[in-house]
């Protein structure tokens, strides 16, 4: 299987901007491993397998190793996914009460093979307990099948939302979830809300988060606002035009958009978009500038985020903006002393 990204230069339309991908005719492809690692952890750890020997449960994934990718070509969806792993898994024997421990491996899941054609391995540590080692080899691996099905059927349905994009279709209204702040910094809760559409006419939900910086309002401004700074924080080359329909590019060209209102201190929206978004499809970030005494907090707004990316966005903000703006403000104070 050819890893990921090193896909015919001539089909691959990279997505971007200015690359729209007309009617679905042309070869995307979108890089499914990450998604995939987070999915496999969440349908077989804690897996309980019971019967009349005793009872046992999956543990931890401890080997993951392969990727993921899925491709759209003229308007189909072509999946690739390649994975060696390993679990283990502990268990009681229900007349002794003895433990024993044990490991799972699956070395090679691969959409060459259908899920039960797939090789699944019990091994048991030394000891007596082949009891639950025969447990685990019979319902067991039923389980563990159980458990891959779901990941592949969320693989073709969850993680390609917005791969295949419409193309004469009206817009309509379907439910999605709002991320609204609470009333403590960095928290938020779920409510219902109608679905946002902006550009493709894909599923999105909004995100809203809070944090508190130790600057006052008109500084945190300038970070987002200011090329030099940005780039200190961003750690990369940007482009950034702070005015009223200027251009935004940060962190190697994965982030992008447009300024499409700046109010000084206050507030700053944005078009913004991530580089593995579907084509010419767009966020609408609101920044909201609040001073707090000596502290400043930042109420983020993001709207119309593809639902298939709400984890990988929020991190994105948390990660690569929050806390390096954080390390970014204690520098500069510690410069100061």
């Amino acid at each position: 299987m050819a890893k990921w990204g090193q896909g015919d230069p001539r089909w691959i339309v990279e997505e971007r901007a200015d690359a729209t991908n007309v009617n679905n005719w042309h070869w995307t492809e979108r890089d499914a491993t990450s998604w995939s690692k987070r999915k496999l952890k969440e349908v077989l750890e804690g897996l309980v397998v019971e019967g009349e020997a005793g009872r046992c449960e999956i543990g931890d994934l401890k080997h993951v190793e392969g990727e993921a990718s899925c491709n759209s070509r003229k308007g189909k969806l072509i999946f690739f996914y390649e994975w060696n792993l390993r679990l283990s898994w502990k268990g009681t024997v229900k007349e002794s009460g003895e433990k024993h421990k044990g490991s799972v491996e699956i070395p090679n899941l691969s959409e060459e093979n259908e899920v039960d054609d797939t090789e699944i391995n019990v091994s048991k540590k030394k000891g007596e307990g082949d009891v639950l080692k025969d447990l685990m080899r019979t319902e067991g691996t039923t389980k563990v099948r159980e458990a891959l099905r779901d990941y592949l059927k969320a693989l073709k349905t969850e993680f390609t939302l917005g791969m295949i994009l419409p193309t004469k279709a009206p817009v309509g209204q379907e439910v999605a979830t709002e991320r609204k702040p609470s009333g403590s910094t960095g928290q938020d809760s779920v409510v219902p809300q109608s679905l946002d559409m902006v550009g493709v006419k894909i599923p999105t939900v909004r995100i809203h988060m809070r944090e508190v910086f130790n600057s006052p309002a008109d500084e945190l401004y300038s970070i987002f606002t200011k090329k030099e700074l940005v780039q200190k924080f961003s750690k990369c080359p940007a482009v950034i035009e702070a005015e009223k329909g200027g251009k935004l590019q940060m962190f190697e060209g994965c982030v992008s958009g447009e300024y499409t209102e700046l109010v000084p201190s206050q507030r700053i929206v944005l078009k913004w978009r991530c580089r593995s978004w579907p084509d010419e499809h767009y966020a609408t970030v609101a920044l909201h500038f609040q001073d707090l005494a000596a502290q400043s907090e930042l109420e983020l707004e993001c709207k119309g985020v593809p639902v298939s990316h709400e984890e990988s966005t929020r991190q994105c903000w948390k990660k690569q903006y929050f806390e390096e703006i954080h390390i970014l403000l204690q520098q500069s104070k510690d410069n100061m002393e």
